[in-house]
């Protein structure tokens, strides 16, 4: 039998808030017709035991950072046609927000089915520059093409995180981290993306900070797990709140 405990809501919801309270769930509920769980819907105690969690991603760097926060998963990835579904909805004018989140839930659909026991993570990130969407570089072209447009500007990551329970979603979150790239030769450019191409070609921005991208920025606004492709810190604020979770 599992082990059992119980926590004070109301110390939770101090944590993290309301779980539905981020955009884009309250448009998600409006969809369906469902009311957003509020918290008054709750009781006064949360009861805790183990869920199984399987994460629906191919990442090294997602799998590394949820099993460096001591989490126990398996890892199903999904095969999902990604850009299709980003250029139909590039072309639709979507948000770059809209487009991070339904990647994530498309991910998380994709694998719930083959797990209805377990809680499903997805997740996916796109990059926003100027309104434009830039994804993965596909040649090391790419690369140096989406350095240059990115040299000496702003641009904005979202990371989205979207969480399935009994083949339906139950939590997501959309993470913004802002990016000031300092202008950079081409010289550089070239050189850079030689080095690195095995490890940035799947990277969206053509860019890892935890790596010798660090030197091309001159400022990162927001949270570094986002940068990396995953709001660890909000999902695991869900993860305790839900019980699947210790804290």
């Amino acid at each position: 039998m599992a082990n059992l405990s119980f926590a004070p809501v109301d110390e939770l919801w101090q944590r993290v808030g309301e779980p539905a309270g981020r955009l884009p769930v309250r448009p998600y509920f409006r969809r369906i017709g469902a009311v957003p769980p509020s918290r008054s819907s709750y009781p006064t105690q949360i009861l805790h035991m183990v869920d199984r969690i399987v994460l629906a991603s191919g990442s090294g760097i997602r799998a590394t950072l949820l099993r460096n926060a001591g989490l126990s998963f398996d890892v199903d990835t999904p095969r999902v046609d990604e850009e299709a579904i980003r250029d139909a909805m590039v072309a639709e004018d979507a948000p770059a927000r809209d487009v991070a989140d339904t990647l994530a839930d498309a991910k998380a659909a994709k694998v719930a089915g083959r797990h209805p026991d377990a809680v499903v993570i997805g997740c996916d990130q796109v990059l926003d520059h100027r309104g434009r969407i830039l994804s993965k570089p596909r040649t090391p072209d790419d690369a140096v093409a989406q350095l240059r447009e990115l040299s000496g500007e702003r641009h904005m990551l979202l990371s989205a995180v979207v969480a399935y329970a009994d083949g339906r979603p139950v939590w997501r979150h959309v993470g913004d981290v802002r990016m000031a790239m300092r202008p950079l030769s081409d010289g550089y450019i070239k050189e850079y993306v030689t080095r690195n191409w095995d490890s940035i070609r799947g990277s969206v921005g053509s860019y890892k900070l935890e790596e010798e991208g660090a030197r091309l920025f001159t400022e990162v606004r927001g949270d570094y797990f986002t940068v990396l492709g995953l709001p660890l810190l909000d999902l695991l604020s869900y993860l305790v709140l839900r019980g699947t979770l210790s804290a």
